[in-house]
């Protein structure tokens, strides 16, 4: 065996053994011929002469990685990433085929947590991020939907989009080059910012003014995503509370504009987001508990996220915020219990999963046990919020469990004491 051929057999075999169960029940195992057989054509026409049919083949590669996980697979195996990487990062590379071999490596990025695994390993993220000095605006928009699927990954480390100190500032400055470059930064920030040191870089690097406006943006995932970027800065971040209570946009203060963002009339997503914007606010300081955009719009917002007719994953959510919202204030606690028969509402979170019985769609099964144990843990919660300062409060949630829990002698001596 050479060694080329040896060492492939090597990486199907390592690849092969931390394959995903879920990936092993679909595919059979990668074998030495089969990679060779099926997907070596495609990495060799990355190194022809011809620039032309090297971007053809870069072309032909993207067709046929779409919604296959599988020659995603070989393809990472048999090298294609560092190629890849390779003709991106060359000066004498075309425009189209450095912007082709960005997609194609976003489409990778697209399969399992492995092919994440195998990009990041390659250096990938540094290289797509110096590919954002490039001033062709086509070329900067498939790098950054590139950086934001490897960055969405749970198994990417966030912390490399902090390594060099010139990217957020960069970052920053390509807010405004189009819609595109607005989704996907505030994307990358919304999910790169996991704790206080993040919070305190992005918003030392004026995060807060240059998103703001994006609020307004006519696209609906750019406002979408500017939003859940205020509600990952806000959170327990009193110096970004403060400051974001005081901001305008376009002559309306910031807390009004989260406030719009909850009506009725608003995709659910827009609705639950704001409201944990208000929350974060008013639990870090900057918005009293008895203000009418606490009181009347953010607590019973969420109060209608617990509803039954929510999503599971909503439902989840919208008691885990509303806990928090109401934690350390008895005012509120009275207030919510005794909104929307949020009490008796909280029954439903256990009735999931459904019996076994009812259910002849096996995917709504497994969506149903997977969020059981979530919905119990956020009833928990927002039960020992309820309750934490009023015995009345607690009287009726023992009251309310005895008669609709399917379970009622949990709850029969119920005492939630305030930590």
């Amino acid at each position: 065996m050479s060694y080329s051929n040896q060492m492939l057999f090597v990486t199907c075999a390592e690849y092969n053994r931390w394959r995903p169960y879920s990936e092993m029940l679909t595919y059979k195992p990668l074998t030495n011929n089969e990679v060779t057989a099926t997907s070596r054509h495609y990495v060799d026409r990355l190194f022809d002469p011809d620039p032309q049919k090297v971007l053809q083949g870069v072309i032909d590669m993207k067709n046929a990685v779409i919604g296959n996980n599988k020659q995603k697979a070989n393809l990472i195996v048999l090298g294609a990433v560092p190629r890849l990487l390779y003709l991106l990062q060359q000066g004498s590379s075309s425009s189209e085929l450095r912007a082709e071999c960005a997609v194609v490596l976003g489409s990778l990025a697209m399969g399992t947590e492995n092919n994440i695994k195998s990009l990041v390993d390659c250096h990938i993220i540094p290289a797509l991020l110096q590919g954002l000095l490039c001033p062709d605006l086509i070329f900067i928009e498939a790098c950054l939907r590139c950086l934001r699927t490897v960055f969405i990954s749970p198994v990417t480390p966030v912390q490399l989009l902090y390594t060099d100190p010139t990217v957020i500032p960069h970052l920053m400055s390509l807010l405004s080059r189009s819609q595109r470059t607005q989704e996907y930064i505030t994307q990358i920030f919304s999910h790169c910012c996991k704790t206080p040191e993040h919070q305190t870089v992005l918003f030392n690097h004026g995060a807060i003014q240059n998103i703001a406006p994006l609020l307004i943006s006519p696209s609906y995932k750019v406002r979408m995503q500017a939003l859940k970027c205020f509600s990952v800065l806000a959170y327990e971040n009193t110096q970004v509370s403060m400051t974001l209570v005081n901001v305008l946009v376009d002559e309306e203060l910031l807390s009004q504009v989260f406030v719009r963002m909850m009506q009725r009339d608003q995709p659910i997503d827009m609705q639950l987001t704001a409201a944990k914007c208000l929350t974060y606010m008013c639990r870090a300081g900057a918005i009293r508990t008895d203000d009418s955009c606490i009181v009347l719009k953010a607590l019973p917002c969420l109060v209608r996220m617990c509803s039954k007719e929510r999503l599971l994953e909503e439902r989840v959510e919208g008691a885990e915020t509303l806990a928090y919202l109401m934690e350390p204030d008895v005012e509120l606690q009275r207030i919510a219990s005794v909104t929307d028969h949020l009490v008796a509402m909280l029954a439903d979170y256990f009735k999931y999963p459904s019996s076994v019985s009812a259910i002849t769609d096996i995917k709504r099964l497994d969506h149903d046990l997977k969020h059981a144990h979530e919905l119990r843990q956020a009833a928990f919660k927002l039960y020992a919020s309820l309750g934490s300062n009023d015995e009345d409060i607690r009287k009726k949630v023992a009251f309310t469990q005895q008669y609709t829990h399917p379970y009622p002698d949990a709850f029969r001596n119920v005492s939630v004491s305030s930590s």
